[in-house]
């Protein structure tokens, strides 16, 4: 079938979101369709590296208008604080004028969204099909953004026992309850008026979760796969990091990362750190700096550089995070659950340690440990806060050779990620996921 379409993606304004919308722009360009790709201004200098079709992928920038409240120029939720959240989506509403006159001036014939509940209500005006495309996890659109869904209670039919908030989670579900109302609205808005429900994952995974979508809604859910990014071969890893991680044995260094819109509190921030030292494991920890300081270096516990001189390494900037876990001295990523980290993992053969933040990263830690168990949860009291021992706990839980829990989380890793990486999954979910738009649009 050759019908080439052309689509416009318009993400919600965090780098969590435009990335994993411009890896489908990516696949769908390289199935011959084109793609105009709406987003604020600033973003696209970061993000432009990631189209890998700048013929078929054009950029659209947007003016992100000003709201009493948002920090001068604030674009994205990398600006931002989470609790400012709903600011800047008022700010994404305001910007309804300026995709209504890129749509009439370049007459898509699909478009992508997932925030901009409206997006159906323009593109119905101008005869053109919606898709509502989802990058969190199944697992949480199930629990938390079905009709008639309530905040922290499973749903009448909601297909687990085990994926649920348990009573230490009220610190994530505190966390959504500030944009609760507005995150529910948009997404149930948008399910029941776009004409094709998107979700980023597998069937391997979520597949009952998705089943339960599909019928809460009446509606088609296509899965796109995991929708991984190509491997960047053009950029080895940073000499500091190979150097660095090269000094130690196969499989002994543990990589932390926490994404980056979470900011630590300067006392956990230090708990963390000396977490991380009690382990008495060689690791990088690749966090930003704790509120109220400037640098990582400023937050750092006393003593606590000159005790894990060689073996360990605080870091405050970016860093590849792909290339280090595929390095082959790194067996442990301790990382918050979002969804690029928890798929990145999933490929990897590190061992995966969870210290969720947000109600979706909870929930789907929930189906990683209790459901699969690949992988172990860092305890947490019932206010948030972990310990220092806490931390240890858990990552020498799956470092320890002689650790039960190790060997069963190890062994099943191993078998889900044989599943994953099975020739041609991968690119089967793409080539069935395009195939039906293309047939839907005829």
């Amino acid at each position: 079938m050759d019908s080439k379409f052309h689509a416009f993606m318009f993400p919600w304004f965090a780098f969590g979101h435009m990335i994993p919308f411009l890896h489908l722009a990516n696949k769908l360009a390289e199935k011959g369709h084109r793609v105009t790709f709406l987003l604020p201004k600033k973003a696209q200098k970061q993000v432009e590296h990631h189209n890998l079709f700048p013929d078929s992928i054009v950029f659209h920038p947007l003016t992100v208008p000003h709201v009493s409240g948002l920090p001068p120029g604030a674009e994205t939720t990398s600006d931002i604080s989470i609790s400012e959240d709903n600011l800047l989506c008022e700010a994404l509403d305001l910007t309804r004028g300026q995709v209504e006159a890129a749509v009439r001036a370049l007459r898509p014939d699909l478009i992508f969204f997932d925030f901009a509940h409206w997006i159906p209500e323009l593109a119905k005006e101008h005869m053109i099909k919606t898709v509502s495309y989802i990058i969190v996890s199944a697992t949480t659109i199930a629990h938390t953004h079905v009709p008639g869904g309530s905040l922290g209670v499973p749903p009448p039919g909601y297909p687990s026992s085990k994926v649920r908030f348990g009573e230490n989670d009220a610190h994530a579900l505190e966390k959504l309850s500030i944009f609760y109302k507005r995150l529910y609205h948009q997404i149930t808005t948008g399910f029941k008026r776009c004409d094709i429900i998107a979700l980023r994952t597998c069937k391997e995974i979520e597949g009952k979760f998705c089943d339960y979508i599909a019928h809460q809604y009446q509606k088609k859910v296509l899965l796109t796969g995991p929708m991984l990014p190509e491997p960047d071969t053009s950029k080895p890893l940073e000499e500091r990091w190979s150097h660095f991680l090269s000094g130690f044995p196969p499989r002994s260094v543990v990589f932390f990362a926490l994404g980056s819109q979470i900011v630590l509190e300067k006392d956990q921030f230090q708990e963390l750190c000396l977490g991380m030292e009690l382990t008495g494991l060689p690791f990088l920890l690749a966090v930003k700096p704790p509120r109220g300081s400037s640098t990582v270096q400023e937050g750092l516990p006393e003593g606590f550089e000159e005790r894990v001189k060689g073996r360990g390494v605080v870091w405050g900037g970016w860093v590849q995070q792909p290339l280090i876990l595929s390095h082959p001295s790194v067996g442990c990523f301790v990382n918050h659950c979002g969804p690029g980290a928890i798929w990145e993992c999933l490929m990897s053969n590190c061992q995966m340690v969870l210290l969720p933040f947000l109600s979706d990263q909870t929930l789907f830690t929930k189906l990683m440990t209790k459901e699969f168990e690949v992988s172990v949860e860092v305890l947490r009291e019932k206010t948030g806060w972990f310990s220092k021992e806490s931390l240890r706990d858990a990552i020498k839980s799956v470092m320890d050779k002689d650790s039960d829990l190790g060997k069963v989380v190890r062994s099943n890793h191993a078998k889900l990620k044989e599943v994953l990486v099975s020739p041609g999954l991968l690119t089967a979910y793409v080539d069935n996921f395009v195939e039906a738009l293309q047939k839907y649009l005829i």
